[in-house]
């Protein structure tokens, strides 16, 4: 399932030379949202972009118009996890976006791929919950 987190509000600053959204900063934002999503699923800071496959750009945005980006993950491999994106406008819900294929590597201190161990989403809310509960219970 495709989860949005993160809404940007398009400024002139973010234009190209046609008065649209700079595709490159749509790049830019895209790559940070999705790492962070990945290192937040891997919890692993040293998690790095490995691959990104082809992009297509199915609209524009323009000044003033609210974007949002929508992660999904697809895939979880040995040391990687590969994500889905879509950005779309908020209030229309028009694609401007999407990108398949997004794969980001866990790595170790000496920046070799690092085994993982996830297969499944997990959310931060529940990790805490776990890890409150297994405080408590050492405290019994």
């Amino acid at each position: 399932m495709m989860n949005y987190h993160t809404r940007k509000w398009i400024k002139p600053e973010d234009l190209n030379p046609n008065h649209s959204l700079f595709g490159g900063r749509l790049l830019e934002w895209i790559d940070e949202e999705a790492a962070l999503y990945a290192i937040i699923q891997l919890e692993n800071t040293r998690t790095v972009t490995k691959y990104i496959s082809e992009i297509n750009f199915v609209s524009s945005a323009k000044q003033g118009d609210i974007i949002e980006i929508g992660i999904e993950a697809v895939e979880f491999g040995r040391s990687s996890l590969t994500l889905r994106c879509e950005v779309r406008n908020k209030m229309t819900h028009q694609k401007i976006i999407t990108i398949e294929r997004l794969v980001f590597v866990a790595l170790d201190e000496e920046g070799n791929p690092k085994p993982h161990g996830k297969t499944t989403i997990e959310y931060v809310a529940d990790r805490l919950s776990l890890k409150n509960t297994s405080e408590e219970n050492q405290s019994l």
